[in-house]
């Protein structure tokens, strides 16, 4: 009987010990979160109201805040996941794709991309832009051209070559005068000549062409007179004294004398017209970008979207601590968790600690239990003494 008793002694304190272990810690992890306010009756605040969580908020936010900038959003933790040479490829790919799709594949025409750009009518606008300037540009070489004298208007080292060249001139004149007399067109010419020049003469001709027998013959004789005179070292200083002279003479006149009744307005709109057909602005821009550079994708995969992407890349890693510093990650976070409820602060906790939350309720449990089966053998062994 006394053994059936002690028994149900221990299991009573057992139970009771599990009871009051389980409560407590149930009460005291309801007792960070809850109450989420302070309560009071009359003026006198509750103790441990409101629970632990609620009252150390700021402090808990700015911890937060701290434990988020300083050991999970970290310059490195970005350079780890974003600036990778995998990600930098990626980059570099989408980058190239976007760049042959959008603009060197497009069907756009280069007029299409200029009014994107805000820029309408740019054929005709440019068209008269060229005009207007090669107009002016005409008119002020026509000005140049016809004010002043030959000498004026040429450059001197032009003036001086021509004077270097003089001799050769005569030379070269003379060289061709030479073959031309030698020639059979020559001497029909000498004949044609001497024929004219004695039926000019009526009578006289007539003496003269008995004396000398045919004009054949006398055509030979003017032919080597012409030849000899041609030769002669004379002939040539003569020749460069009358080129030189009328040169110095061509130098003094005016050039607009020389150019008098010279069609300038015609030549301009030759000139105006030709250039029209020439730049045909207007049929240029309606032709894409890839015909006229085809290799364009090519080109830029190599030598553009690689540079841009390894420039972008490192200007990031190089401006990431800044930059995150510049945020202000912590501020955030801590206005952030300053403006959540209490009770998402505590779903936020307990949704994550909810089953430890659990063992913890059932392990006081426990340890009441075994406390209350330790002190029912205690009073058990004191009733035997």
């Amino acid at each position: 009987m006394k053994q059936l008793n002690f028994l149900w002694i221990v299991l009573f304190m057992a139970l009771i010990g599990a009871l009051i272990g389980g409560f407590t810690n149930h009460l005291a992890i309801k007792m960070l979160f809850r109450p989420h306010e302070a309560k009071y009756i009359g003026s006198w605040r509750v103790p441990f109201t409101p629970g632990l969580i609620p009252k150390r908020r700021d402090e808990l936010a700015v911890q937060f805040g701290k434990t988020v900038t300083n050991y999970l959003l970290t310059p490195e933790t970005f350079k780890k996941k974003l600036l990778t040479p995998d990600m930098q490829r990626k980059a570099e790919n989408f980058l190239q794709e976007k760049l042959e799709t959008h603009i060197l594949d497009s069907d756009k025409t280069l007029n299409n991309w200029l009014e994107v750009a805000g820029a309408e009518n740019v054929a005709s606008k440019a068209e008269q832009k060229i005009i207007e300037v090669l107009d002016s540009q005409l008119n002020l070489v026509r000005m140049r051209l016809t004010t002043g004298t030959v000498e004026e208007i040429l450059p001197a080292d032009w003036r001086a070559g021509v004077d270097e060249r003089i001799p050769q001139i005569a030379a070269y004149i003379l060289s061709k005068s030479e073959q031309y007399f030698e020639s059979d067109e020559g001497r029909a010419m000498f004949r044609k000549l001497i024929d004219d020049f004695l039926a000019s003469k009526g009578t006289l001709g007539n003496m003269v062409h008995m004396f000398f027998g045919e004009s054949e013959s006398l055509v030979g004789k003017v032919q080597k007179e012409a030849l000899k005179f041609v030769n002669a070292p004379g002939t040539s200083s003569l020749l460069n004294t009358i080129i030189h002279n009328e040169w110095e003479k061509l130098q003094k006149r005016p050039v607009d004398e020389l150019l008098s009744g010279f069609d300038w307005d015609g030549l301009f709109d030759t000139i105006k017209s030709y250039t029209r057909e020439e730049l045909a602005i207007e049929s240029r821009l309606n032709k894409k970008l890839s015909h006229y550079w085809p290799t364009g994708a090519e080109w830029t995969s190599i030598n553009v979207t690689p540079a841009l992407t390894s420039f972008a890349f490192t200007q990031a890693e190089k401006q990431l601590e800044i930059s995150l510093r510049k945020l202000k990650i912590d501020e955030m976070v801590k206005e952030q968790v300053d403006s959540f409820p209490v009770e998402v602060l505590e779903d936020l906790v307990l949704g994550i600690s909810r089953r430890e939350f659990k063992m913890i309720t059932v392990l006081g449990a426990v340890l009441g239990g075994a406390i209350g089966i330790v002190q029912g053998l205690i009073v058990f062994a004191t009733n035997l003494t």
